[in-house]
C-alpha cells in the first residue's frame, strides 16, 4: 500500500470537509483578529476573553501554526468551558492536532468531543476525524498491526453511523484498504512459515486470508501458496482444490500460473473437492 499518497488523499479529505466544523465562525472571527497582538507570547498563560483566544487561534491557523492553534483552542474549553465557543473550539483543537501530526492528540480531542457532544451536527466529522488519524497510523506490514485494528473499527462506525454522507464514501474506500493491510500481513507470516518448511502454519495463515479477506488482491496469492504447501504435505486433493479456485477466480494471474505448473508437474488436472474447506470459502462462486 502506498502509504505516504494515501495519507496526502486522507489530508485532503479532511481540508476539504473542514468547513463543517468551522462554519459560522469567520463571522465572528473578523471583529475579533485585531484584539490580539503578534507580541503576546504568555497569552496562553493569562485570562482572556474568549473572542480574543479564538481570534489567535485563529491567526496561527493561517500562518500554519498548527500545534499552536490547536493549544489555543484547548484554552478556549479550559478558560471558557461553558460557552457556545468552547464546542466549536474542541472540534477545531482536533483537527489542528491532525494537521500537526499529533494524531493521539486529534484522536483525544475526537473522542471527548464525541462523547460530550454526541447530538451535535457536528459529530459526523468528529468521527470521522478519528478515524483518518487512526487510519495515518497503519505501518508497514512487518510490524504490530494494532492500529490497523482500531483504523478499521473507527471507519466501519463511520459508514455505520453516518451510511449517507461523504465521509462514509471514502470511509469505504478505506475500509478496503486497511483490510488489504491486514491481509497483507497474514501473507508475510505465512511466507515465512513456508519458506522456513513449517507447512501447517503456512496453511492456517493463508486460510484467513481466504476466508476472511476475500475482497482484497492478496487472495490469489493466498491460493497458490496453499497449493504449494498442500502438495508439501501430499494432500494432494487439497492441493488440486486451490489450483482450481484459483483459476475459477482469477484465470489470467500470475499465481495461476505458477499453481498450474505445479499440477503438471505432479501430473494432475485442478479438481474441486467440495468437501474442502477452500471449496466451502467460495461456495456462492459454484
Amino acid at each position: 500500500m502506498h502509504q505516504d499518497t494515501i495519507a496526502r488523499s486522507g489530508r485532503r479529505c479532511v481540508r476539504s470537509l473542514l468547513a463543517l466544523a468551522v462554519a459560522g465562525a469567520l463571522v465572528a472571527l473578523a471583529g475579533c483578529s485585531s484584539l490580539t497582538g503578534s507580541d503576546n507570547k504568555d497569552a496562553a498563560y493569562v485570562a482572556r476573553p474568549v473572542q480574543v483566544i479564538y481570534a489567535d487561534a485563529w491567526r496561527k491557523i493561517r500562518d500554519g501554526s498548527w500545534l499552536s492553534a490547536a493549544k489555543q483552542f484547548d484554552e478556549v474549553e479550559r478558560q471558557h468551558p461553558y460557552s457556545v465557543w468552547a464546542r466549536r473550539a474542541m472540534l477545531m483543537s482536533a483537527y489542528c492536532y491532525y494537521q500537526a501530526n499529533h494524531a493521539e492528540d486529534a484522536i483525544n480531542a475526537a473522542e471527548q468531543y464525541i462523547e460530550l457532544h454526541p447530538g451535535s451536527k457536528e459529530v459526523a466529522y468528529a468521527f470521522y476525524l478519528k478515524a483518518i488519524a487512526l487510519y495515518d497510523r497503519i505501518t508497514d506490514v512487518g510490524r504490530d498491526q494494532t492500529d490497523t485494528q482500531r483504523a478499521l473499527a473507527a471507519l466501519e462506525d463511520v459508514i455505520q453511523r453516518f451510511p449517507n454522507t461523504s465521509y462514509a464514501r471514502d470511509a469505504k474506500i478505506k475500509v478496503d484498504l486497511a483490510l488489504d493491510h491486514l491481509a497483507g500481513k497474514d501473507m508475510s507470516i505465512g511466507r515465512y512459515y513456508l519458506f522456513q518448511q513449517d507447512y501447517v502454519a503456512a496453511i492456517n495463515r493463508f486460510r484467513i486470508v481466504v476466508e476472511r479477506y476475500q475482497r482484497t488482491a492478496q487472495v490469489a496469492e493466498a491460493l497458490e501458496r496453499l497449493t504449494e504447501a498442500y502438495y508439501a504435505l501430499g494432500l494432494d486433493r487439497q492441493a488440486q482444490t486451490a489450483a482450481a479456485v484459483l483459476g475459477a477466480n482469477y484465470p489470467g494471474s500470475i499465481w495461476y500460473r505458477d499453481a498450474y505448473n505445479l499440477l503438471k508437474k505432479h501430473h494432475e488436472q485442478a479438481v474441486i473437492d467440495k468437501r474442502s474447506w477452500i471449496a466451502k470459502a467460495f461456495a456462492k462462486v459454484f
